[in-house]
């Protein structure tokens, strides 16, 4: 028996959906079961079809498909999301990944490569298109050997983090103001990306910036 994968197409543009269902329609494992040119109604729609796979844009007016990607991730986890972008900017990959998408193919790709993403993302696994997976190759090269320089001072004051002191303890102990110390914390905080203080000390020890927590 043939698996058939449900497909549900969100796009602004109602050309780019017809093209899209000519694509796809007289393939035997896919059936388009939806579409919409406006992403608020395609949600409620994709909530009460289940489609395996949504196609959707991600400029669109009324809520992107970043936006659309999360509400669709957030109430039902299953639903598998395949963004379709004339775009391939680091930003947007980013955002989209953060979201909860499978796939990411540029609309510009063929018909192999769609049905190849399909297939794929289908199954369970995650499908790039060659461009975007260079894309984001680049960014993790550049966010790797980004180097993060933190001040002797700025040292001192993680160091004490550590040691649970507050923030009036650190002024008294470096002979600086709290405000001074808040200041440092914050730029801290900015430069590690960090949120939290167990999030900061994992990071400075993971960097060896800090000895190991006993």
């Amino acid at each position: 028996m043939i698996s058939v994968t449900k497909v549900y197409i969100v796009d602004d543009h109602q050309m780019l959906i017809d093209g899209l269902k000519a694509l796809l329609n007289g393939e035997p494992t896919i059936s388009i079961i939806g579409e919409s040119n406006s992403s608020k109604h395609a949600l409620i729609q994709i909530l009460n079809l289940h489609p395996t796979i949504v196609l959707t844009d991600i400029n669109m007016p009324e809520m992107d498909g970043i936006e659309l990607t999360k509400e669709i991730k957030n109430k039902n986890p299953e639903i598998k999301v395949i963004a379709l972008s004339m775009f391939g900017e680091r930003d947007t990959i980013n955002d989209m990944l953060k979201a909860g998408v499978s796939g990411y193919v540029l609309k510009n790709t063929g018909k192999a490569e769609l049905l190849n993403a399909i297939d794929k993302v289908s199954k369970g696994e995650t499908f790039f298109s060659e461009e975007v997976s260079a894309e984001i190759m680049r960014a993790s090269s550049v966010s790797e050997s980004k180097e993060i320089t933190l001040s002797a001072r700025e040292i001192e004051v993680i160091e004490l983090i550590a040691k649970e002191y507050s923030n009036a303890k650190i002024a008294e102990t470096l002979f600086i103001s709290e405000r001074t110390v808040e200041t440092h914390r914050k730029n801290i905080f900015r430069k590690t990306d960090t949120k939290g203080v167990l999030g900061l000390l994992k990071y400075c020890v993971d960097k060896r910036i800090i000895k190991p927590l006993k």
